[in-house]
């Protein structure tokens, strides 16, 4: 239930074969111009806004969101940068900076460096604001904190979030939330980070990125993970006078990511994921395991609300539906009674109390209804 890597699944036949004909002939990186290259950046560049005409390859997500703030910091010359708390964007010095998740990184608040500075989780069930209007007041309350810190002399050149908060299990960004803030930012001069390493390319079914669900549009957006189906390779994509803001600082190429073999396998994985209408299955599976979760919830009251859309989503675990208060040990030893079940699915976000549930995209009907039976199971017999 937890591989949003292998996006295609495992020993993917196509994957293979193309990877093999492609190591038989050449492999070398972006400092040459091959036809894969160039290929791949248009296919990519099809999925995107149309004011978004550079791609980047490299050869991680953590690679991807760093090579994006630096882009971000080169273009407005503003160091600052405003992220969300219980978010993980990576493990290089800039990606692990702006990441805020405990649960990836337990001294991130007192590692964090005064560049960043760090907004509340825009979560409408158990966060600062709840329910209907909760969107626009946590932007509200990051709009707040824009002015403040213009006015100290701090102000943003960068904001970078996950559309969904996904390390913290998958959670939807309420209404009204990423466009508003979207906005504030840049009426300060600064631009606007989509993080789509993880809830993006198809996996969430009635969207490809994770951006479109709000009707937002990005100026930088990061990817990897999906995209070589456990191969190493990301990409940023940007517009073409942010890019131009780098070059001063030296030319760009990727030895890994950017390479003959990375391109050629990039784009058989959109090839399968659009042959075989992986995104629609995403839609189709999801919504089983989506309505399989609403019944549970009716059966058992451990289960506080359930998150996501698609392949990308959480079940939070609670002790008590007034407080909220976390079931964490409980969530870790429903794991281990699914383990011995035949599932692996893990615990994830801050609290460790939301089974992280990100199958590869070609997760079937009968995969998703036998997990749901199993999960039925362990929550009637106990754990």
């Amino acid at each position: 239930m937890v591989n949003n890597v292998s996006v295609l699944g495992h020993g993917n036949p196509v994957i293979a074969s193309t990877a093999y004909r492609q190591w038989s002939r050449l492999n070398t990186n972006s400092r040459f111009n091959f036809n894969a290259v160039a290929e791949f950046s248009e296919r990519l560049l099809a999925k995107v806004p149309k004011n978004l005409d550079t791609v980047f390859l490299v050869n991680s997500g953590t690679e991807a969101v760093d090579l994006a703030l630096r882009l971000s910091k080169a273009f407005t010359k503003r160091e600052d940068v405003l992220c969300c708390e219980e978010s993980y964007h990576g493990w290089s010095l800039a990606a692990d900076a702006v990441s805020t998740s405990t649960s990836d990184n337990p001294q991130a608040a007192q590692s964090r460096p005064a560049w960043v500075h760090v907004v509340d989780a825009p979560n409408d069930y158990r966060g600062t604001h709840r329910g209907e209007g909760a969107g626009v007041r946590y932007a509200e309350d990051a709009a707040r904190l824009l002015h403040q810190l213009e006015r100290d002399g701090k102000p943003i050149g960068t904001f970078i979030a996950e559309p969904r908060n996904g390390n913290a299990g998958a959670i939807g960004t309420p209404r009204g939330y990423l466009n508003a803030v979207y906005a504030t930012v840049r009426n300060h001069g600064g631009v606007c980070i989509a993080d789509e390493v993880q809830v993006g390319y198809g996996r969430l079914g009635a969207h490809f990125w994770g951006f479109e669900e709000h009707g937002a549009e990005p100026d930088i957006i990061t990817m990897a993970k999906a995209m070589g189906n456990g191969h190493p390779l990301g990409a940023v994509i940007t517009r073409r006078e942010i890019a131009d803001a780098l070059a001063a600082q030296g030319a760009f190429f990727s030895s890994s990511g950017g390479s003959t073999l990375s391109s050629r396998i990039g784009l058989t994985v959109l090839d399968v994921i659009e042959s075989d209408k992986l995104q629609a299955n995403a839609a189709a599976v999801g919504q089983i395991l989506t309505d399989g979760f609403t019944e549970l919830m009716n059966k058992h009251d451990i289960i506080g609300t359930a998150h996501g859309m698609g392949l990308y989503q959480g079940l939070e675990f609670v002790r008590d539906h007034v407080t909220l208060e976390p079931a964490a040990e409980e969530t870790r030893a429903i794991c281990a009674r699914m383990l011995q079940l035949g599932i692996i699915v893990l615990p994830t976000g801050d609290r460790q109390n939301i089974l992280k549930i990100k199958p590869p995209l070609c997760f079937t009907a009968e995969s998703a209804r036998f997990f749901l039976r199993m999960l039925d199971k362990v929550l009637r017999e106990g754990w």
